[in-house]
């Protein structure tokens, strides 16, 4: 399974907006599916602002609630139908539609062509029900995106869940061995690197899921609560680890990071110098097998009552992980907004920790 790296976000986003609207067991892909098996061609644009009506020629205004019925009676005509944003309500229909000729495109048909050129230049959602090819498609932007049957996309979405649990079981043995090295004080550059790696991975096939599980709609409801399950604390970590290891002067661009780990490709996400240059490891010329030291946000952050403002104080304190498991309760104590009973929980919690991370990895 190849993955790429993430659409533009605007994009995407309305993508994923027009993929919900045509949803198995949405009125919209009831309508949809009555017109695919009845052998006929639609052309359907949702939304009806002023950029559409500027390109609408003809037809007849129609204002009538949605109906899968009257989506589907409408379509026996040639005309395009104009839906409502939110595609509750039919506001014309039998229209022609006029945009600009100028704009590219690489479908062949007129219905087809004029879909595409209608979502490139207004980005407006378009769907198109072709009868020669009994396929539905969905275009936003630039974007085209054919719908698949519900059963289909959920096969697709299971295989996914089953690639996302053996990802998800290698990143915990990664992630344990890497807690284990932060308290023996023997991470390298290397070790930081794979476990960003593994996580970057399991968070792309969860987002892979995740459209499946848009696109499916309710039907998708018992694989979203499994794709919950394996993604519980995966985020957090990732950004926590990102603070961990990168460099002081970048401490506080932590989303300019993570953005540059999400786009990355795959190629250059395991290729470690690569990636550890584009989050500011380790300098210009990053040495994989060189000592680096955790701050302690991700290993701190498991302790129980304790809490991320305590976690802060404590690293902004003492600088390091290594120096926060060796402070005393004393020590401990002077960290603001850390009492006797915080500081007593946070040495016994660092020091279970270590001890559980020290016998994991051996």
């Amino acid at each position: 399974m190849v993955y790429h790296a993430l659409m533009d976000s605007r994009v995407e986003g309305s993508l994923l907006r027009a993929l919900a609207q045509v949803a198995p067991g949405s009125p919209l892909r009831t309508g949809l599916d009555r017109i695919l098996l009845s052998g006929r061609g639609a052309l359907i644009i949702i939304g009806d602002g002023p950029e559409v009506l500027n390109i609408c020629s003809g037809g007849f205004l129609l204002d009538a609630a949605f109906t899968p019925q009257r989506l589907s009676e409408l379509a026996k005509m040639d005309g395009a139908i104009i839906l409502a944003d939110d595609a509750s309500r039919i506001a014309r229909a039998n229209v022609h539609l006029v945009p600009n000729p100028n704009v590219q495109t690489s479908e062949t048909g007129t219905r087809h062509r004029t879909a595409e050129r209608v979502a490139r230049s207004l980005s407006i959602p378009t769907v198109t029900v072709s009868e020669s090819r009994k396929e539905i498609q969905v275009y936003v932007g630039d974007q085209m995106h054919p719908l698949s049957t519900a059963s289909r996309l959920l096969e697709r979405s299971n295989q996914a869940i089953q690639t996302l649990e053996r990802y998800r079981a290698r990143l915990d043995v990664v992630s344990q061995n890497l807690s284990a090295l932060e308290v023996e004080d023997l991470v390298t550059l290397r070790d930081v690197v794979e476990v960003l790696q593994r996580t970057e991975m399991v968070v792309r096939i969860s987002t892979e899921i995740d459209r499946n599980l848009v696109e499916l709609g309710s039907d998708g409801r018992l694989v979203r609560l499994q794709l919950d399950e394996l993604m519980v604390g995966v985020e957090d970590d990732r950004r926590l680890l990102i603070r961990d290891y990168i460099s002081e002067d970048q401490l506080f661009e932590v989303d300019g990071a993570m953005a540059a780990l999400t786009s990355l490709d795959d190629e250059a996400l395991f290729d470690d110098v690569t990636l550890a240059k584009a989050l500011g490891l380790g300098g210009s010329t990053p040495d994989l097998d060189a000592n680096i030291e955790a701050r302690g946000f991700r290993l701190l952050s498991k302790l129980p009552r304790v809490n991320e403002a305590v976690v802060r104080s404590a690293v902004d304190r003492f600088g390091t992980l290594g120096r926060i498991l060796r402070a005393t309760t004393s020590e401990l104590e002077t960290v603001e907004g850390v009492g006797p009973g915080r500081a007593k929980a946070l040495k016994e919690g660092a020091g279970r920790l270590a001890e559980s991370s020290i016998l994991e990895r051996f």
